[in-house]
């Protein structure tokens, strides 16, 4: 066991019962609420703690300190009860009233265990920050149990003004809190019809990611806080198993560009209906000795005491904030060994079942509105946790005093208030019209200029491998690896800003999470793929804030996939894949951005105006080839501005041409000269970015999408054939611009159709029919009246 200077058991019993025996409030405290017990490990980290607090002047006497840790007691007592409520229950009853039948729901639902664990960590949060006058922030992993946050927020009515108008602090108010909990109410236009979710969400006060997609929280909490802010990041054992990379976050973090992290994890032991594969390989001394080998400072706390869980986050940051003095001083070397809570507990703890397989959901044995056996059960382990309101309220008054400390409430934590805006770099992108120029290779080059223009905002390049290969070298060089013994010769720093693992999850990861700074992600177009979870959750996440008019603020992403499927002939099929902007076209278009830049000049006016916005991902899918600009620089951004743009048209035009990516463009004006040739008038279009010409889904995507007199102009349908010739599979461009799909008597789409194999890039447009001449003859036999086998 990690105790405080490892004494042993004998002398912290002995510390305890002085403390005790010495200080009445003290041992008013120690006795502990309900549920809620104090060990004497923890009693004597807690008198420790208030001796300091006391010393440093933040309070007079141990006595203040310890009426506030009495609160977080009661606070943490309540909140479990109003827990258990919003799963079972649809009246809440200040006076603690046994519930009858009809007060229950006919269909409960919540992660109730889980849930039951977090509300101590969370209050315990709450209390630290009260205890020191500063509002840290906060992340949680595992968003399915956003009961714990939501719970303690309406007690605390630490609210978003949607949550506070609809749950005010009252039996009516709470009563409507647990209805709506897992209600399913849906309003006319299909959204939500109440402002509370079963995970996190916009709704939820301070929240930042959904949590829906276990792991990530993991990968992101160590870059998320600037130097001088301080985060609090609840982890999940079950989660631990869900991702590679979390403990490679003391390879990451530097006191030089990061605040101060405080990782906690809920070591409840129990995933669904199974234990936790850390508990089957060995338990809490197996994870202990784990994270030793990979630089943590494991520290064990009591998972059921919000005392411990305060004891560990002041720990945790003092242990930190001391190593980076040594660091300054020049006596301590990275690695950091970065602190690590690890809270003990019992699925569930604190209500029937706990520790059970059934503690993750609903622990009862039955429906207390039809089950009178589960309704007393229901009722006996409820009345455990009731607190009367005026203790409630007197709690309450002890803890939110956020005025008086001249701090912002916690639902304006500095990680949800992100407003990142760059300066525009002196340096225009100049790219001679027919020159031939690596599309990467000028993305590279812009990149530089704009963090040269920014020289003050942190910067992290996601790189799961080749930066160098994928014509980075110019960022490589100016900003390097982040690595912990630079390599002579290399381009390698303790400080690099390029995070390098050979893991998708992890280095997206690094770079959704600084949301504080400017971004680049770059990865081969086919494991770009791995990457879509964790995109797709800050896509969802953000896009839902929009809707509630809490615009998102960070520097919007650029996402780049390179050496892509046209590229990477060399290699097998499985290097040979369009999905990754297929699968982002189905997300919100307004949010996800994707693009096919064709050449240098429209790679950077792409990079150029995702740096210049907010709360988008710009998927790019990129050529890293030289490539024959096609485009002026004000063509290219007229092309970004449009969404598509008309290189080239005859007086007559019988045919429109619509490439899709750079080598489709190639294949497009090879098919013009051959359709000239029979006197065929021809009009080359290129598409950009198909998600501005689809049917808008909802209000805001019809204020992204082309304006129907902008698209006449591009895609005038008085024409005999419409052709496109796309990057990806022709089946989900004609699905996305369904509006410029002429029917299948007059419109042909062409693409990757699954072949593949180790051949050129003129053997992967002939092996997917989309080479000059397979076109060329599809085309001929259509006009002249036959329809070919689609």
């Amino acid at each position: 066991m990690y105790v405080i200077d490892q004494q042993n058991d004998h002398r912290i019993e002995q510390r305890a019962r002085m403390y005790r025996e010495t200080y009445p409030a003290f041992a008013h405290w120690a006795n502990g609420y309900g549920v809620i017990q104090h060990r004497d490990e923890t009693q004597v980290r807690i008198f420790d703690l208030c001796q300091q607090l006391v010393c440093e002047g933040r309070f007079k006497q141990i006595d203040e300190v310890l009426e506030i840790l009495s609160a977080a007691d009661r606070l943490t007592s309540a909140a479990m009860w109003l827990v258990v409520h919003m799963t079972y229950s649809t009246k809440v009853d200040f006076s603690g009233s046994a519930l009858d039948a009809e007060d229950f729901k006919a269909n409960p639902q919540g992660h109730t265990g889980g849930s039951l664990n977090m509300v101590p960590a969370y209050v315990a949060y709450m209390v630290a920050n009260r205890l020191e006058g500063i509002t840290r922030s906060w992340l949680m992993g595992q968003g399915h149990c956003v009961a714990a946050i939501d719970a303690a927020n309406v007690l605390l009515q630490n609210l978003y003004p949607e949550q506070a108008e609809r749950y005010p602090l009252n039996d009516e108010g709470l009563s409507q809190l647990v209805k709506d909990f897992y209600s399913y109410a849906i309003t006319d236009d299909g959204r939500p019809g109440v402002p509370l979710g079963s995970h996190v969400n916009p709704h939820t006060a301070g929240g930042l990611i959904e949590g829906g997609y276990l792991g990530f929280a993991e990968l992101q909490y160590v870059h998320m806080p600037l130097p001088g802010e301080r985060l609090v990041a609840f982890l999940s054992d079950g989660a631990f198993e869900e991702q590679r990379g979390s403990d490679w976050a003391s390879r990451w973090w530097r006191a030089e560009d990061c605040g101060l992290v405080t990782p906690v994890m809920i070591a409840n032991g129990r995933r669904i209906d199974q234990r936790s594969t850390m508990y089957q390989q060995g338990g809490l001394t197996w994870f202990y000795e784990h994270l030793e080998q990979n630089d943590f400072h494991p520290i064990a706390i009591d998972g059921r005491d919000p005392a411990a869980f305060i004891w560990g986050i002041f720990e945790s940051e003092a242990r930190l904030q001391a190593c980076s003095a040594h660091i300054r001083a020049g006596k301590m070397c990275y690695p950091v060994k970065l602190p690590y809570l690890i809270a003990e507990t019992e699925k569930g703890y604190g209500f029937y079942g706990a520790g059970t397989n059934a503690a993750h959901g609903t622990s009862l044995p039955g429906n207390p509105r039809s089950d009178a056996a589960a309704r007393q059960l229901f009722n006996e382990h409820a009345a455990r946790l009731f607190l009367p309101r005026t203790e409630l309220t007197s709690a309450i008054e002890k803890i939110t005093q956020h005025k008086a400390d001249n701090r912002v409430p916690e639902k304006y934590h500095a990680l949800g208030q992100r407003d990142v805006v760059l300066k525009l770099p002196t340096a225009s992108p100049q790219c001679e019209k027919g020159q031939a120029l690596s599309p990467m290779a000028a993305v590279d080059k812009r990149l530089c200029e704009w963090h040269l223009a920014n020289p003050g905002v942190r910067v992290r390049i996601g790189n799961p491998d080749e930066l160098r290969s994928n014509r980075m070298g110019q960022t490589l060089d100016l900003l390097k690896h982040r690595v912990l013994n630079p390599e002579d010769g290399v381009a390698e720093s303790i400080q690099g800003a390029v995070i390098t693992a050979l893991n998708e999850e992890a280095v997206v990861s690094a770079a959704l999470a600084n949301k504080g700074g400017m971004n680049l992600v770059v990865s081969y177009e086919a494991f770009a793929m791995k990457m879509i979870g964790a995109l797709r959750q800050e896509i969802i996440f953000a896009r839902h804030q929009k809707e509630l008019n809490r615009h998102p603020r960070w520097l919007s992403l650029p996402v780049i996939a390179t050496s892509h499927l046209w590229e990477n002939g060399k290699n097998e099929q499985s290097h040979q894949d369009s999905a990754f902007g297929e699968v982002l076209l189905g997300e919100m278009s307004d949010m996800a951005r994707v693009v096919y830049p064709a050449d240098a000049n429209s790679a950077v006016a792409c990079l150029d105006s995702c740096y210049q916005s907010q709360g988008q991902i710009w998927a790019m899918t990129i050529p890293k080839q030289e490539i024959i600009s096609s485009f002026s620089p004000d063509q290219a951004q007229q092309l970004v501005d449009c969404g598509a743009l008309t290189l080239e048209e005859d007086d007559r035009v019988d045919v429109q041409l619509v490439a899709m990516g750079a080598y489709q463009l190639q294949v497009c004006r090879e098919v013009g000269e051959r359709l000239r040739e029979k006197s065929i008038g021809c009009r080359i279009t290129y598409l950009l970015e198909p998600g501005r010409f689809r049917i808008p889904r909802d209000r805001d995507e019809q204020s992204f999408v082309s304006s129907p007199s902008q698209q006449a102009l591009l895609f005038n349908d008085a024409i005999r054939l419409r052709v496109f010739v796309s990057h990806m599979r022709p089946e989900v461009l004609l699905g996305v611009c369904r509006p410029l799909d002429l029917g299948r008597d007059r419109c042909l789409a062409f693409g990757y159709r699954n072949r593949g194999g180790t051949l050129d890039t003129q053997g992967l447009l002939q092996a997917n029919g989309c080479d000059a001449q397979s076109i060329v003859h599809v085309i001929n036999h259509r006009l002249n009246g036959g329809r070919m086998h689609e």
